[in-house]
């Protein structure tokens, strides 16, 4: 399973970015998308995620801002990124765990898309 990342980019505090994520190869059935960042010198945190049924979750300082979605029919997630804040400033990677065509459990990743917030 591959995934490709896109729509990261440089923007001034305020403004808006959309990241999308699209999953591709022997694909079952994908159980849960995640959004991931990680900021220089800082570990890798969870953003957002958002369950095959369609529930989601958000990382305290994202809530209001961020929302997640995802097209069941074509395997992608995306997140849109609303007035964002310097400290937004990371790689983002997404994040699919799902099963593949034999059944087997896999947890694929992104290859990360840069963020840049200027205050």
């Amino acid at each position: 399973v591959q995934l490709q990342a896109s729509g990261g980019g440089l923007v001034q505090a305020g403004g808006s970015l959309r990241l999308s994520c699209a999953a591709s190869g022997s694909i079952f059935g994908i159980a849960a998308m995640r959004w991931y960042r990680q900021a220089p010198g800082k570990q890798r945190e969870l953003v957002a995620g958002i369950t095959r049924g369609g529930a989601s979750n958000y990382e305290d300082s994202v809530k209001g801002r961020f929302t997640i979605s995802r097209d069941s029919a074509k395997n992608t997630v995306s997140l849109q990124m609303n007035s964002l804040k310097p400290e937004d400033t990371a790689v983002y990677y997404c994040n699919v765990y799902g099963l593949d065509f034999r059944h087997n459990a896999f947890d694929a990743w992104g290859q990360g898309t840069q963020v840049t917030v200027s205050s």
